[in-house]
């Protein structure tokens, strides 16, 4: 990038980093996942998309920017993360996933919003929340939506999240869960990393434990997920200029990430300001997210996204329960 595309980008890019660090500001000191305040406040200055100057740079911030930061997230990932699971956790995992957004595709076209809008929102009900979310968004085919349907994706996940949070430790209890089931449940079926830990070791330490690590073999299955939905939608697309690549940069350094974390002791120091780079990534590309969706635009998806969205969460929730009974 040279200097003139520098200084047509760095505008509106310095608007969304400076709602990403607003928005970090208000988790830290006030509760709540950062993702949303940012998408909120992006929402609020909505009218910053009409700003010619500032159009290049939340172009770059809801695109480029949101790339890296996925690529990113593979330093979250080891082989040794996922094998330490075992079957069980695997087979809850694996069979909750494949279903929950084959379902969701299916019903999403059945009521008329697309099947790119339902892998949208089934991928982030079932891998791994808003990363999830923007990961697939790369991948779709772009639209005058693309927009809104992510900023949608960003408040629904995680706000039923949050709920999850607060409700299903008291699923778990309801079932007499041990700690190891319950770790499984909740890490199978909430949609963020930050709300899985609250609610895992709000239930006890090695339950905390146990969802932690099935949370972190979702995430590492982000990468055949995403890949298996860019190459059956490019196929699906309707022209070819619309149709997006076979493989995108970002999951290949996804990738190496993983092999490279997995393979190499990583100094802890450098690798925790890599994790904390890439989630201000992330959330700055959600923040220029909300500033291109239009508040209008999403009120008018009317209820059925909403009763998508919720199905699939309950779905993957009674699923979960019913594949743990019987895998006991």
């Amino acid at each position: 990038m040279n200097f003139a595309a520098v200084r047509t980008v760095f505008p509106g890019f310095l608007v969304c980093a400076t709602i990403a660090a607003a928005a970090s500001f208000l988790s830290e000191h006030y509760g709540g996942p950062p993702m949303l305040f940012a998408v909120l406040l992006g929402l609020a200055l909505g009218s910053l998309r009409d700003a010619p100057s500032l159009d290049a740079g939340i172009e770059f911030a809801s695109r480029g920017v949101l790339r890296l930061g996925v690529a990113l997230l593979g330093l979250r990932i080891t082989f040794g993360d996922i094998l330490a699971m075992g079957s069980q956790a695997v087979i809850l995992v694996v069979v909750g996933m494949v279903t929950t957004i084959a379902l969701a595709i299916f019903l999403s076209r059945a009521m008329g919003l697309g099947r790119s809008f339902g892998a949208l929102t089934g991928g982030s009900v079932a891998v791994c929340g808003v990363s999830a979310a923007m990961a697939i968004s790369a991948v779709l085919p772009r639209t005058q939506y693309s927009a809104r349907d992510m900023s949608f994706a960003v408040i629904g996940v995680t706000t039923l999240s949050t709920l999850a949070m607060i409700l299903y430790p008291l699923v778990v209890a309801a079932l007499s869960f041990d700690d190891r089931q319950a770790g499984l449940f909740l890490g199978a079926t909430i949609h963020d990393v930050a709300q899985v830990v609250g609610a895992g070791y709000s239930v006890s330490p090695p339950a905390g434990d146990a969802a932690t690590f099935t949370k972190l073999l979702r995430v590492a299955l982000l990468l055949p997920i995403v890949v298996i939905l860019a190459a059956t939608l490019r196929a699906k697309a309707e022209a070819p200029a619309r149709r997006p690549p076979w493989l995108p940069w970002f999951l290949v350094v996804f990738a190496i990430l993983v092999v490279v974390n997995s393979l190499v002791t990583l100094p802890a120091a450098p690798k925790a300001g890599l994790q904390q780079f890439a989630q201000m990534c992330l959330i700055t590309a959600v923040a220029a997210l909300g500033i291109r969706t239009s508040l209008k635009d999403l009120a008018a998806m009317g209820i059925r996204p909403v009763l998508l969205i919720v199905g699939e969460t309950l779905y993957l929730a009674v699923l979960s329960i019913v594949l743990l009974l019987w895998l006991a």
